[in-house]
């Protein structure tokens, strides 16, 4: 943890090391944790993580990358906020480094499974795609292991956007998925084309290109839960759009990161 000054742990919070960090740029990376005791969630939760510096505790939460099936490791997608408080502080660390772990996880941005509606729209910028990876995985494994009623008649739909290829931690893993099953779509897009060159794909930002995979895929709002999470403008912008195309309040639901904007 970060100083010598820790505040004493009681019965909330696991010890969670770090066993696994990937760097995908000056500001974002992949790191996998032993929580440090058992810890259960569903897809598209969070935990709480947090170190003790100068005698005070800092935490946040952060959703999890991993599926519930991944036992005994826990997955974050993280973005360094350079004025942060806690960012900074996980940024020093890695493998075989140590931070908190609050024991319960928490979170209400789990895949829809009582509306009846059977598509599901997932709009992401960045670090933002990390509960669709969740609910990616787990879908999958049940899909794999064929005793399972998942995903039955559920499809997903994604759109992710950054500034630039290189802050995609998972689109070849999302592309992999889209490839092989029947259920999932994945299109990635970038802001800043002028800064990446050698990218061949989408650009613009998720607000430009929602309106047309809405009608590409034929998304109906009767039939489709939009799932909004990242940049706060994205959240807002698409939310805007999806209830001008007819989604309902209810039909929606967001997790707003409060970061600086990474895209344009």
């Amino acid at each position: 943890m970060s100083d010598s000054q820790a505040i004493p742990l009681g019965e909330k919070h696991y010890v969670a090391k770090i066993i696994e960090r990937k760097d995908l740029s000056e500001d974002l990376w992949l790191i996998r944790v032993d929580p440090g005791g058992p810890f259960s969630f569903k897809a598209g939760q969070y935990a709480t993580l947090g170190v003790d510096h100068h005698g005070k505790r800092i935490e946040r939460a952060y959703s999890i990358v991993s599926s519930p099936y991944e036992e005994g490791v826990l997955e974050f997608f993280v973005e360094l906020v350079p004025q942060g408080e806690l960012t900074p502080h996980l940024y020093k660390l890695h493998v075989g480094g140590t931070m908190l772990c609050r024991k319960i996880s928490k979170g209400r941005f789990t895949l829809d499974l009582k509306s009846g509606r059977k598509n599901h729209l997932l709009l992401a910028t960045v670090t933002g795609l990390a509960p669709f990876v969740s609910y990616v995985r787990t879908l999958y494994k049940d899909w794999k292991a064929g005793n399972s009623d998942m995903p039955g008649g559920h499809k997903l739909y994604c759109i992710q956007g950054g500034s630039r290829s290189w802050e995609f931690g998972y689109r070849d893993e999302m592309e992999k998925f889209a490839a092989e099953v029947p259920w999932f779509k994945y299109v990635s897009t970038i802001s800043r084309p002028w800064e990446d060159p050698q990218w061949g794909g989408q650009t613009g930002r998720v607000d430009d290109l929602v309106r047309h995979y809405v009608t590409e895929w034929d998304l109906k709002p009767g039939e489709t839960t939009g799932y909004l999470c990242g940049h706060p403008n994205m959240v807002e912008n698409c939310r805007g759009i999806l209830q001008r195309a007819g989604w309902q309040k209810g039909s929606m639901f967001e997790e707003v990161y409060f970061q600086p904007a990474k895209e344009d």
